[in-house]
This record gives C-alpha cells, sequence and structure tokens, in this order.
C-alpha cells in the first residue's frame, strides 16, 4: 500500500514539474516573440500659408523590440543633459483661440507642445505622453484617429502661437510605440524629430542662435510697446504704421525667416504670412485680441493668390486689417498715399468679400476651424 502511495505521489510530482517545464517554455517563447511596433505620424502641414503645396498625413510603419526609453536615448545617439525628455502633465492650457475648438485628445496634445514652448527651443527636445492615449488607441483604427487629432493640435498650436519662428513642424514627428505582451496590449506615445536630426526652422541650427534672434524680437517688441498710449485704436493704428513703415515686402519669397516674426521684426523682410504673425504678435504683446485668417486674395493684376491677414478685437466687435496690402509695392516708385495706406484697415466683412476669401481648412482633410464673427461694416 505505501509503495502505491509513494508511486502516485511520485507520478504526481513529475506531472507537476513537466507542466511547469511546459508553462515556462510557453512564457520565455510568448516574451521573446511578443510584437512590437512603432507607428510614426509625420506633421505635413501649411509651412507657409502663401505657398499651394499639397497637404497629407504621411504614416511609415516600422517593428522593434526596444523600449521606448531605449528608442529616445538612441534617437539622438547622446547623452546631453538638454535632451531630456518631458512627462506630459494635466496642467490646462491658457485660453486661445484656436485651442478652443479642439477636442480633449486634441487639448492634450496641444498641452504638451504649449508647456513645452521654450523646451523646443533646443530643436531635439522630445515631448513624452507615455499611455495617456491607451484608451484611443485600444481602438480598432486608433493609431489613425490619434494622428489626426495630432495634426488638428499642431495647426491650432501653430496658429495661436505666432512666435514660433525658429519651429518647422513638418519634421515634428508623433511616434506611437505598441507592445503586446500576454495578450495585453500597451502604447505609448511621444513626439520628436527624425533619429539624428532636429526640427528647426531654415536658418537656425542651434539653441543659441533662436534664443540671439527671440532677444533681438523682444527688444523691438519692448520698445515699440513702451511707446504705446493704452488707448486702444490708437496702438492698434500705431502698430499697423510700424510694421508698414520698417518691413519690405520679399518679393522673392525665399528670405530667411520672411514667413515669420522672425523675418519681419529682425530681418525687416517678410511676405503676408510674416506681416500677420508680426501683427498678431506686436498686439497680443500689447493685450490686444488679434488673429491669423488664411485664404485667397485678387490682387491689383487681377489674379488669385495665398494669402493672409488679421482679426482684430476693438470696442466688443472684430475687423479685418491687411498689413500687407497697405504696404504695396509702388512700381516707378512714388509716396504710398493715405488712401492706400489705410485701404484694408479695421474693415468689415463687406468691404473684405470683394477680393478676399477665407479658408477654414488649413491642411487637405484636416479639421474646419472657425474664425472670429467679423462685423458686417467698417470701423467707424
Amino acid at each position: 500500500m505505501k509503495n502505491k502511495i509513494s508511486n502516485f505521489i511520485s507520478c504526481l510530482l513529475i506531472i507537476i514539474l513537466v507542466l511547469f517545464i511546459i508553462s515556462t517554455g510557453i512564457i520565455i517563447y510568448v516574451t521573446i516573440n511578443s510584437e512590437s511596433s512603432d507607428v510614426i505620424y509625420e506633421f505635413v502641414g501649411e509651412e507657409n500659408i502663401s505657398k499651394d503645396d499639397e497637404i497629407e498625413t504621411s504614416v511609415r510603419e516600422k517593428e522593434s523590440n526596444e523600449s521606448i526609453s531605449e528608442k529616445i536615448k538612441q534617437l539622438f545617439n547622446t547623452t546631453n543633459e538638454s535632451q531630456e525628455t518631458y512627462n506630459y502633465s494635466t496642467q490646462n492650457s491658457e485660453e486661445k483661440f484656436f485651442y478652443e475648438q479642439l477636442n480633449s485628445y486634441e487639448k492634450k496634445i496641444y498641452n504638451g507642445l504649449q508647456e513645452n514652448k521654450n523646451n523646443l527651443r533646443s530643436g531635439t527636445y522630445v515631448i513624452n505622453y507615455e499611455n495617456t492615449f491607451s484608451n484611443i488607441l485600444n481602438k480598432e483604427n486608433g493609431s489613425e484617429l490619434l494622428g489626426n487629432y495630432y495634426q488638428t493640435a499642431v495647426e491650432a498650436f501653430t496658429h495661436d502661437n505666432s512666435d514660433l519662428f525658429f519651429l518647422n513642424v513638418n519634421k515634428l514627428y508623433l511616434n506611437i510605440e505598441t507592445t503586446k505582451r500576454f495578450g495585453s496590449t500597451t502604447y505609448k506615445v511621444y513626439i520628436a524629430p527624425k533619429a539624428n536630426e532636429n526640427y528647426y526652422a531654415d536658418g537656425f541650427s542651434s539653441q543659441e542662435q533662436v534664443e540671439v534672434a527671440m532677444n533681438k524680437i523682444e527688444d523691438t517688441k519692448n520698445k515699440l510697446v513702451s511707446t504705446l498710449s493704452g488707448n486702444k485704436y490708437k496702438d492698434i493704428l500705431k502698430i499697423h504704421d510700424y510694421l508698414i513703415d520698417n518691413i519690405e515686402y520679399d518679393q522673392t519669397y525665399n528670405s530667411i525667416g520672411a514667413y515669420s516674426i522672425y523675418g519681419a521684426l529682425v530681418k525687416k523682410t517678410a511676405v503676408c504670412e510674416g506681416y500677420a504673425k508680426a501683427y498678431k504678435y506686436l498686439l497680443n504683446s500689447a493685450g490686444i485680441e488679434c488673429e491669423i485668417l488664411q485664404g485667397t486674395a485678387n490682387n491689383s493684376s487681377g489674379n488669385t493668390e495665398s494669402h493672409a491677414w488679421n482679426a482684430v478685437y476693438l470696442d466688443n466687435k472684430w475687423y479685418l486689417v491687411d498689413v500687407t496690402w497697405d504696404d504695396p509695392i509702388i512700381i516707378g516708385g512714388g509716396i504710398l498715399t493715405k488712401g492706400n495706406r489705410y485701404k484694408y484697415f479695421l474693415k468689415g466683412s463687406d468691404t473684405f468679400k470683394a477680393d478676399h476669401r477665407e479658408e477654414y481648412q488649413f491642411t487637405e482633410g484636416g479639421k474646419v476651424f472657425s474664425y472670429p464673427e467679423i462685423s458686417i461694416y467698417d470701423y467707424k
């Protein structure tokens, strides 16, 4: 009887040992063969409002077994302390016109960018959202949805912030790391440039250059704002006149910074986008609400061109201002008359619709945004 019990126990122990070995083997096999992949969304946006380039979001996929920390380290191949990563927080962005039009996911992406606007000056800073978007990524088309939200958030961020002269958003990538283990899936999301590259705009290659340019811009702004009277109408007029008197229109469309406040306020050469961004930047710095509008316009030759102008809030109404067209190129020289200088200053929608047409979708297939409701009549 004892032998039978001993044999039974021995068999049971052998069975348990075999099951343990098999289960251990399965775990090791699953771990080794667990799936991990990256979906990388590149923002291809309206780098220049005045260009009619076709816009699209491109997607690249690659297989990888690396953790997100390893990816970020390899991204720069450096341990420079200035290239730190950022963990998303739940702080709210200050209220801005285009931000308020975003859904909750888009706002989270925007907040990460807004909270790290100064860090982006490094050209390589990584914004790490960790698993913030797991609930949306668990959906069947989650990666595509998040890619669309990302593009919309970047569009809103660049339209709300006119001082991003150093940033080329086309070099920013939304990276989605997907890892599958033991039947569960985890996601980690971060924004970064391509490996060993940066996301600087043309003309900038270091944070030192960006800081020098920013100091020059702020010096110009501070000197001008310190001369303002506090009368909103007079201040709106003074900044309008300052830009007209100090900027030359870039007829080559190729000058460094021509599409930004850097070209307008430092290089003194800009196209319509640079004029519009500079006007928004200076008015906002003076505490006056101003937004950038974009679309098409019929120029003096009767040709239709992509264009940018502004909406300004005065006496509880929004009015339109086109600083660029109030600074026309006079063929053969001559004096700019008062009629031409203020032809597009604080006008209503009825005046502007004769030769300006707003566009509310900044990229093909992108979100349709709204603009401020403009007064029908000109400011009196």
